[in-house]
């Protein structure tokens, strides 16, 4: 049996920073992990460049059952607080479009700097190491007793920085589910997030055809709405509009796409029915779309006019024409779901846990950071954010 002061169960993004400042105040921290490496999901992130934060975050880049709760966190670790630890170790990065931010080199770096942080506060790593029952002490209900694989570990604090269930090929599971229904906690129902669409209907066979094609469009549904690149596949759509939706999606509606979201385009077709009264809708909207996608389009959206000069297209037609461009229902089947899906949606439910702390208001000493937390960051660097936040929320107490 090996004691310390706090265990930190996953050694993803928000466990190494919770142990790193557990460390730094002179706790003794372990990490344990079941993978054989520790930060995977950070070294695959961002193409391998790691999205790590975002120069503009607020609670609204978040989903949550309780919007508020990530407040605090987000608050007193911001992302200039991450930033000048990546600037202390003279990491080199750059600003993409949305303020996202990465590094010009490698995600390794990232990896490394967390780990050197760990290494110089002294926290124990353990790799390959499966934990297989968490249990409170019988002989002191303050202690969590961790049985593992490589041993058994005593600790007063015990941190769930397990992930969610996301790209399971590195190791996603639901323990950290488990563990929190163990002590009482509720999950909030989970879905894949930020995952692309698929279609089981004749969309598919388009798709497949403009696999490949990416277009600026506007794509949303009730809840949300998001404009930028979307891309054609042989599943179904992906690209960042895509992506970011998925997580507002559920089974069963219907998503509105706008193909010409900078345009008024009832005004813009009857203009160009003035202006250039001979030319034919394809070539017009193959002006701002690719001609590959204006070409499939015509036989779904204007059937009846496609050998037609614009001239001779009747008002009503145009009128038409404009709305299913700038609100085309598709239905998707499903997600990819959780295979290629870059998060979980959902989680332990916020209500039961400290905004401070994190610490469960069911049990003392037990914490929760993370991606197994009902928080969930849009695309661009916010889910690294709410990892190093809650982490270190929960690392100035542990």
């Amino acid at each position: 049996m090996r004691q310390f002061d706090v265990i930190i169960v996953g050694g993803g993004a928000s466990g190494l920073m919770c142990a790193l400042q557990a460390g730094q105040r002179g706790r003794r921290v372990v990490v344990l992990d079941h993978s054989d490496k520790l930060g995977k999901k950070i070294l695959m992130s961002g193409g391998g460049r790691c999205n790590f934060t975002n120069m503009s975050v607020e609670p609204a880049n978040f989903i949550s059952n309780n919007p508020h709760f990530c407040i605090s966190a987000l608050r007193r670790f911001t992302q200039w607080d991450f930033l000048a630890l990546v600037d202390k170790h003279a990491i080199a990065w750059h600003e993409r479009k949305h303020g996202q931010l990465f590094c010009v080199g490698s995600a390794k770096e990232i990896l490394a700097m967390l780990l050197a942080e760990c290494d110089r506060a002294g926290v124990t790593l353990q790799a390959s190491c499966g934990p297989a029952t968490v249990r409170s002490s019988t002989s002191n209900p303050h202690l969590f007793h961790v049985d593992t694989d490589q041993g058994e570990f005593v600790a007063p604090s015990l941190v769930v920085a397990t992930g969610g269930l996301s790209v399971p090929v590195l190791g996603a599971s639901g323990f950290g589910y488990e563990l929190a229904r163990q002590f009482g906690h509720t999950i909030v129902q989970t879905r894949a997030g930020l995952a692309p669409f698929m279609f089981s209907d004749s969309f598919k066979a388009l798709t497949e055809r403009l696999a490949g094609v990416a277009h600026e469009a506007r794509i949303g549904n009730a809840r949300a709405h998001f404009a930028e690149s979307l891309l054609f596949t042989h599943r179904g759509l992906s690209g960042p509009a895509v992506l970011q939706l998925s997580s507002y999606w559920l089974p069963g509606e219907a998503v509105q796409v706008n193909l010409l979201p900078g345009l008024d385009i009832a005004a813009w077709l009857h203009d160009r029915k003035q202006a250039q009264p001979r030319s034919l809708l394809r070539t017009l909207l193959s002006d701002h779309m690719p001609k590959k996608l204006a070409d499939e389009l015509e036989p779904l959206l204007w059937p009846s006019y496609a050998q037609t000069a614009l001239a001779a297209i009747p008002d009503a037609a145009l009128a038409r024409l404009a709305q299913e461009l700038g609100n085309w229902t598709l239905r998707p089947a499903s997600t990819e779901g959780y295979r290629t899906a870059e998060v979980t949606v959902g989680g332990v439910d916020t209500k039961e846990l400290s905004s401070r702390t994190m610490e469960s208001k069911l049990r003392a000493g037990l914490y929760f950071i993370g991606e197994v937390v009902d928080v969930t960051g849009h695309l661009g660097g916010y889910n690294f954010q709410w990892a190093w936040s809650s982490g270190w929320a929960a690392g100035q107490v542990v």
